[in-house]
């Protein structure tokens, strides 16, 4: 279902996990459309005025994800835009705010950011792509109702707080309510 618009301002985070999961179930459905609006959206909206706004959005995304060979891997060009975003807003944080709340949950989130870094292959990729990626796979694992080990478990809880704290600074950002020339 389409995500209410306000959640990508509210909690960024949980928007992007949200469009994951999409891009996920559109790639598992091979992008058809057809199968999209069959399988997934007609048995969930009775309502044909509901079931077309919905099928329109799903074929936008799918429609994108073709065109930009998404089929395998990768994000829609909405999605990168507010990851890079996210990544500018991190290293604003860490350097010109010097918020030294934020400076305290990178370091403690380091050492198991790093070991993720490293066992998903991701050692060449942002900070922030990597605890989304990890949010992601947690989400994953408990959809699939695999067990996570309580050391995993404890790494999956710092990086969702340093994420969370992000992701108010993020709204903060979008509010106006952060100055970056403080210092």
């Amino acid at each position: 279902m389409r995500p209410n618009p306000a959640l990508q301002t509210e909690n960024v985070a949980e928007y992007l996990l949200y469009i994951y999961q999409i891009e996920a179930l559109l790639r598992t459905m091979d992008l058809d459309i057809s199968r999209i609006e069959h399988e997934l959206l007609a048995p969930s909206f009775s309502d044909p005025e509901q079931l077309q706004h919905q099928l329109s959005w799903y074929r936008s995304i799918s429609n994108e994800m073709q065109q930009r060979g998404l089929q395998k891997e990768g994000h829609l060009e909405q999605v990168e835009e507010i990851l890079m975003e996210l990544i500018y807003l991190h290293n604003t944080i860490l350097t010109i705010l010097n918020d030294e709340k934020y400076k305290g949950l990178c370091e403690h989130a380091h050492e198991s950011l790093q070991a993720f870094k490293t066992k998903s292959n991701m050692a060449n990729r942002h900070d922030v792509e990597v605890l989304l990626h990890a949010m992601f796979m947690k989400l994953q694992l408990k959809m699939k109702k695999q067990d996570i080990s309580p050391e995993t478990e404890a790494a999956f809880d710092l990086f969702r707080i340093q994420l969370a704290y992000l992701s108010q600074q993020y709204k903060r950002m979008k509010a106006g309510e952060l100055n970056f020339v403080q210092n």
